[in-house]
């Protein structure tokens, strides 16, 4: 078998995340369509628009979330997703000289935005995840399964990013690169730092 779904998560011999991400963001776009007329209506305040989004669409999207392993074309669509959404909420722009509406660009939906994007969410609950797994210590299943590395050789084609490999990256982005997740863990004070930093990472 090469693909199962439990618990609402695609499973696949590749451990690939693809399948599942696409199948999040159809259930969500679905769960869009259901209150679309609330997002758009205009007589819900923004902050009630943002709680419907945050509490029924992103839930839906990101169940599970935390051991996926991002490539980059998986964080553009998103990235794609999430902006979608957000013009959803707010209405187009319009231009006082020639009365035209337009859609809202990506920095101007980032800047009316104020809660933390769907990148921010991921990159910071992946890293607290990061540190119960660290905290299960080697033995345990779910250590081995996101962290352990299987016998035999990779494919010869370029190979996808591990999770922790991930968490890594990440690490790298708040200029805690020189060390792993792993040995930052066992500072206490130190990882709390490294997950509020991360937490505080503006994703392009």
């Amino acid at each position: 078998m090469e693909e199962l779904k439990h618990l609402e998560t695609n499973l696949t011999h590749q451990n690939c995340s693809r399948e599942e991400i696409q199948s999040r963001l159809e259930s969500g776009t679905a769960c869009y369509h259901s209150v679309k007329n609330l997002l758009s209506s205009s007589w819900l305040s923004k902050e009630l628009k943002f709680k419907i989004y945050r509490t029924i669409i992103l839930l839906v999207v990101l169940y599970g979330f935390e051991t996926w392993s991002l490539a980059l074309r998986e964080e553009r669509r998103l990235m794609v997703f999430e902006n979608r959404m957000l013009r959803g909420i707010f209405w187009p722009k319009g231009n006082e000289l020639t009365g035209e509406w337009r859609k809202l660009h990506n920095e101007e939906l980032n800047d009316l935005y104020c809660s933390p994007s769907i990148f921010r969410m991921i990159k910071s609950r992946r890293m607290r995840c990061a540190g119960h797994v660290a905290h299960t210590g080697e033995r345990r299943g779910v250590y081995r399964v996101l962290v352990g590395k299987p016998e035999g050789k990779r494919p010869l084609e370029r190979p996808r990013p591990r999770w922790d490999y991930n968490n890594n990256m990440d690490l790298q982005e708040v200029g805690w690169g020189a060390l792993s997740w792993i040995d930052l863990y066992q500072n206490g004070d130190r990882w709390r730092a490294v997950v509020n930093a991360v937490m505080n990472l503006q994703v392009l």
